[in-house]
């Protein structure tokens, strides 16, 4: 495979960002940020059988050793999958050294995050685990994540140490014209949150369809996203963070983007990530692509103050576990127990000025 370089996100610009919701100062006025990450932590699932789901492959090895599971696992057709669905396994060691490395990728951000929309998680009790035994000096409030339909039971959810507003809800996604493959897609996850100053902050964590599913799917699922966005107060800042699984290919040769996404909301790498090529990466076309990002809208209204910092965006990929010998991002393996993710996080602040 050919050498590639990691993007250029230093550990002392990662250090260097104390991106604390809730900054005090004796002067008459100080700025107020709120950090956001979007985190595809891949499967992140539990070793429970979920009768209701598709996560056999997520067993201990011992509960593979039966005909029936075997028989199951034989019908997968790609041989990777298959694979996996027999041998991985996933104990309970293999679970907390997921977790450990998930934590320390998101302890990169000083203080953490004050916000974390994830992607991938099987359900809520792992992503309080993950809170609780592994990140619980951030002060996270209770974890958020409501279940959806997906087959494989992956599902979004958040982490925030800013106060709830009102019940998160979880839009389902609908592609009528693509019914069979209906199962193989997540809701859009709506949360409100109060900020330093008081003011509401709504966002979404999304996990769009996978691009070897048609353009037409991703289409729909931004066209929905607008859709809640115009239901929203005008003055109200928005942010969708997430894996929208739309490849740069698929930017520059459909148009998505800029027919779907620019109108509305602010693309939030294209402010500046300086040296940042991607945070995913195909080695079959070597390609990277930001898979994963962070929309903002920040109001329509007269009155919008919450911008994105200047030189706030950057790609959290400095530990050493993130990343391959290529440069690229190492997916967790969990025999070798090496890799975090196949997605690295992204990071965004906003900022305002409040008066004290």
């Amino acid at each position: 495979m050919k050498h590639i370089a990691a993007p250029i996100t230093a550990i002392a610009m990662v250090a260097a960002l104390a991106l604390s919701a809730c900054s005090e100062s004796s002067t008459p006025a100080a700025n107020a940020s709120v950090s956001i990450m979007t985190f595809n932590v891949q499967n992140l699932f539990d070793n429970v059988d979920d009768p209701d789901k598709d996560d056999k492959a997520y067993l201990p090895i011992e509960a593979k050793q039966n005909d029936a599971h075997i028989a199951e696992c034989n019908e997968i057709e790609v041989d990777s999958w298959r694979d996996e669905c027999l041998n991985l396994d996933w104990s309970d060691d293999a679970i907390d050294f997921k977790l450990g490395v998930l934590a320390d990728a998101i302890r990169q951000i000083d203080g953490g995050p004050d916000i974390v929309a994830f992607q991938e998680v099987e359900n809520l009790a792992m992503l309080e685990r993950l809170n609780r035994d592994y990140l619980a000096d951030f002060g996270y409030s209770a974890a958020i994540l409501i279940e959806g339909e997906d087959n494989r039971g992956i599902d979004v959810g958040f982490l925030s140490r800013l106060p709830i507003v009102g019940d998160p809800i979880l839009h389902p996604a609908s592609f009528p014209d693509f019914p069979e493959r209906q199962g193989d897609t997540r809701g859009l996850l709506e949360a409100t949150f109060e900020m330093p100053n008081g003011d509401l902050l709504t966002g979404y964590a999304v996990h769009f369809p996978a691009p070897f599913h048609p353009t037409p799917m991703r289409e729909t699922a931004y066209e929905q996203l607008n859709a809640l966005l115009a239901g929203l107060p005008a003055d109200r800042p928005v942010f969708a963070a997430g894996d929208f699984n739309t490849t740069s290919a698929e930017v520059s040769e459909t148009g998505i983007w800029e027919e779907l996404v620019r109108p509305d909301w602010v693309i939030a790498h294209e402010t500046g990530c300086d040296g940042c090529r991607g945070t995913a990466y195909y080695a079959r076309d070597d390609s990277w692509s930001f898979l994963d990002t962070i929309l903002y809208s920040p109001g329509r209204g007269e009155n919008t103050t919450w911008q994105i910092r200047a030189g706030s965006v950057l790609i959290a990929n400095a530990t050493d576990a993130q990343t391959t010998e290529n440069g690229t991002p190492a997916r967790f393996r969990s025999a070798e127990r090496t890799g975090v993710s196949d997605h690295w996080p992204l990071v965004m602040t906003i900022e305002t000025s409040i008066k004290q």
